[in-house]
This record gives structure tokens, C-alpha cells and sequence, in this order.
């Protein structure tokens, strides 16, 4: 399961090479395929850990490759730690425990763009280096507005709770194992 989200991570980073705004906003999508990860990895480690596992193969890996900030490593800590107190509240082995859990664990991919907002200068420069010319310019525009931010941010918790439903109803023989 972990390489599985490993491919998603990688394939979201990839959309950046369409546009920008991809890069900035697949996020909110890829708790649609998240949810059957983080629901199968929940019906596999039954106490503390589904979170932890999935986004500490992340972090070890992207602190290899120098892919980690520490925007992406605060981030991410928060948010598997988040999860893992939610799903320790309402329940390890209950499926409420999982969905709670899964709200702040669907934000996992926006740590990792979340430099764009915390360190502008220094991700248009990278934008220079390492991507097509003009790339840069195609980002400030997307970097600039917050509002779509904001709206892609909050319209990522329902997206989190539908996947979630979705993944629980695909998977009805592994929820059988929560309660």
C-alpha cells in the first residue's frame, strides 16, 4: 500500500507539467484514491500507525531524494499526527475512527506543496531551474490567488468524506474487519 501511495504522490507532483494550477490543486482530488489506501492500511494495523506508516514512507523517502522542506516536514508531521489522535479518539478498530481519521490525513499532498505559499521566491527559482522557461510566470498567477487556495482547501474535506463512503462500500469484505 505504501508504494501505491508513493505512485500517487509522484503522479501528483507530475501534473505540475501540465500546468501549475495542477501541481497547487490535485490535492483535493487524490483522497479519492488515498481513501482505499489509508482504509486497507487501517484494516491492517488495527492500533496507532496507519498514518504514521503511510506518510513516514513518504517523509524517509523525500528526505532522500532532498525532495523534503521543512514546510513538507512540519506539514506532514501535523497532519499524521492529527490523524492518528483522531483515530485514537474515536475508535482504532471502528470505522468512525478510520473517517475522522482520514479528514486530515487527505491533506497529506498539500504539505508537500506547501512551500509555493511559504516560500515563493525560493520555489520560483527552483521553478527556473528546473522546469520549462516560463514556467515561473505560469506559477505566480497561481501562487497569487489565495481565494481558489482557500476554496480548493475547504472543498477538500467533503471530497475526503465521499472518498471515504466510496472506498468503505468498494471494500465491504475488508470493512468487515472494523467495527
Amino acid at each position: 500500500m505504501a508504494i501505491a501511495y508513493l505512485a500517487l504522490f509522484i503522479l501528483g507532483a507530475w501534473s505540475g507539467a501540465i500546468h501549475p494550477a495542477c501541481y497547487a490543486y490535485i490535492g483535493a482530488l487524490l483522497p479519492l484514491f488515498f481513501a482505499f489506501i489509508y482504509l486497507y492500511t487501517c484494516t491492517l494495523i488495527h492500533g496507532f500507525g496507519a498514518a504514521t506508516v503511510l506518510n513516514a514512507f513518504i517523509f524517509v523517502l523525500f528526505l532522500i531524494a532532498g525532495e523534503a522542506d521543512l514546510t513538507y516536514i512540519i506539514g506532514t508531521v501535523v497532519l499524521t499526527v492529527l490523524a492518528e489522535i483522531l483515530r485514537r479518539m474515536k475508535g482504532y478498530d471502528t470505522l468512525k475512527g478510520v473517517r475522522w481519521s482520514f479528514v486530515p490525513f487527505a491533506f497529506s499532498f498539500f504539505a508537500y506543496t506547501l512551500h509555493w505559499w511559504t516560500d515563493t521566491e525560493g520555489s520560483l527559482a527552483a521553478a527556473v531551474e528546473e522546469m520549462p522557461a516560463g514556467y515561473d510566470e505560469l506559477m505566480k498567477p497561481v501562487i497569487e490567488n489565495i481565494p481558489v487556495l482557500i476554496v480548493v482547501l475547504v472543498l477538500t474535506i467533503p471530497i475526503a468524506i465521499l472518498s471515504m463512503r466510496l472506498a468503505e462500500r468498494a471494500m465491504k469484505k475488508q470493512t468487515v474487519l472494523l467495527k
